[in-house]
């Protein structure tokens, strides 16, 4: 049994282990792989480990030999599955990993808009605070939570977790989900109520062909000016363009992203320059502690899938 990892750094950079991966088969491992060699590398492989590489209808035609591909993510919107169909190939993925990871990024987030500790730690450091006239200052304004709306987009895991916590900064919640569920965390509405009532809109919602973009000039409009937008879900929800303009015309406060629509990022993305945007690089899923979950399942997906009964199956 040929195992290949194809980009194994981001997943573990050298702090854990593949051990409970190589004891199915003979394995190699890749830090990074061109989307052009991933066939060549593969050529091989009966078990593919990927995690955001992009994988080709092309690409999939050419793996010959593949039985079985792991996301070493939850989002699997970059593989073809419909190539993967035509050559029964299995395609699995790593569910509910990250819950309280991206959730507690999130939330690192939110705090950072309302209490900018990093402008105010990094002015002290300058020496702004040994020469003020006044015992304490402020560089921005500070805004208290409680009493505040936040909205949150998508209400699986992640998004309740998020509404516990907020909840319990006494703020009020509500969400939006294409289905209702029976919660006392957070009131049900419509997606225009919510972008209308929220003082912080949050994102948690898959990418799917029906949201690409939804955010976009329409529903930025109808945010308070003191709104804030906070991404820790797919770049592509947002029409980054759209955005840039809303901040840069403070028709909105400000955002905070961890996912970009390309990542890296083009140098002329437009969010990169904007007013008030806080970017961080796509590490809200990427702790310890969830990276080892991630390593753990995959584990499990593959002694599942080699028993015949496969487990976390997309496709």
């Amino acid at each position: 049994m040929k195992i290949v990892i194809v980009e194994g750094y981001t997943v573990n950079p050298g702090d854990l282990s593949w051990q409970s991966i190589a004891e199915f088969g003979e394995l190699k491992v890749y830090d990074r792989t061109p989307e052009h060699l991933i066939a060549e590398r593969c050529k091989n492989a009966d078990i593919i480990l990927s995690n955001k590489l992009s994988f080709s209808r092309e690409t999939i035609l050419e793996l010959h030999n593949t039985k079985l591909i792991c996301v070493l993510a939850t989002g699997y919107n970059v593989i073809d599955l419909g190539a993967t169909k035509e050559k029964n190939i299995i395609v699995c993925n790593v569910p509910a990993y990250g819950t309280a990871s991206v959730a507690q990024h999130t939330i690192a987030l939110l705090l950072e808009l309302t209490n900018r500790v990093g402008i105010h730690a990094r002015s002290v450091k300058e020496g702004e605070w040994l020469h003020s006239p006044d015992w304490c200052y402020t560089k921005t304004p500070i805004i208290e939570l409680a009493g505040k709306t936040f909205g949150i987009v998508g209400f699986g895991n992640i998004g309740q977790q998020v509404a516990r916590i907020v909840k319990s900064l006494g703020m009020k919640v509500i969400y939006y989900s294409p289905h209702q569920k029976e919660t006392d965390l957070a009131e049900h509405v419509n997606m225009q109520t919510l972008f209308t009532q929220s003082d912080f809109i949050s994102l948690h919602c898959p990418l799917k062909n029906d949201n690409y973009q939804f955010v976009n000039k329409m529903l930025l409009q109808l945010m308070k000016p003191s709104a804030f937008l906070i991404n820790t879900a797919r770049g592509q929800l947002i029409h980054e363009q759209d955005l840039s303009d809303a901040l840069n015309q403070q028709s909105i406060a400000g955002a905070a992203l961890d996912v970009l629509s390309g990542e890296p990022p083009n140098e002329n993305n437009p969010l990169l320059s904007a007013k008030n945007c806080i970017i961080t690089p796509h590490t809200a899923w990427i702790s310890r502690e969830a990276r080892q979950r991630i390593i753990y399942t995959a584990a499990k997906n593959i002694e599942a899938f080699l028993k015949g009964k496969p487990i976390n199956v997309v496709s």
